[in-house]
């Protein structure tokens, strides 16, 4: 992560703690629910660390809330612009994702914007039950892994679909890939208890 790796995992930290609190779950149900470590849960919550992505997918969708709420600094005014210094950016390798802006519920939406050097590859955990994902190349091919089956996604094309699976983006490219993403997960999660 960049953009003052300090104030964020405060941010961070505070995030987990409270959605954690509001829910009543102890560290160990988190990690039950999450499948992340409760060593690493204590590193998150005392800002001992800069979680990745998928670290903070999990988490997230353990609480039912988004990243973009897990990364959030400040409350959301009715109307938010999110500077550059406010986008979150997850290096890796080469390439990088960047959480460009989010919401919450009711309406649980994030705007990423994506680069994959070529080779490189992202596995996403399948999302909650209902979670869709919206994605537009606008450089290079994307290749979208979904259940084992394949699906090349040019510049210009867009795809859509159910992100409750595990999913893979690559590049096997021989130039940049860079897509944008907006996922959307639905308003009510089932109870995972």
């Amino acid at each position: 992560m960049s953009n003052d790796n300090g104030a964020l995992a405060a941010a961070i930290a505070n995030n987990v703690r409270a959605q954690r609190a509001h829910r009543r779950m102890t560290l160990d149900e988190l990690a039950a629910r999450s499948g992340v470590s409760r060593g690493m849960l204590v590193q998150v919550e005392q800002a001992r660390t800069n979680p990745s992505v998928t670290t903070l997918a999990r988490i997230g969708d353990a609480l039912g809330v988004t990243v973009a709420r897990l990364v959030e600094v400040a409350d959301t005014p009715v109307v938010r612009v999110v500077g550059s210094s406010g986008v979150v950016t997850f290096q890796h390798g080469e390439g990088s994702a960047r959480l460009l802006v989010g919401t919450d519920a009711p309406a649980i939406l994030e705007l990423w914007d994506w680069r994959l050097a070529p080779g490189e590859h992202h596995d996403g955990d399948a999302h909650p039950a209902g979670t869709r994902e919206m994605i537009t190349v606008i450089e290079g091919e994307l290749t979208l892994t979904v259940l084992g089956q394949d699906y090349h996604v040019g510049t210009d094309e867009a795809a859509l679909f159910s992100a409750d699976r595990p999913h893979r983006y690559a590049n096997r490219g021989a130039t940049t890939c860079r897509f944008m993403m907006v996922v959307t997960e639905p308003a009510e999660l089932p109870d995972r208890r």
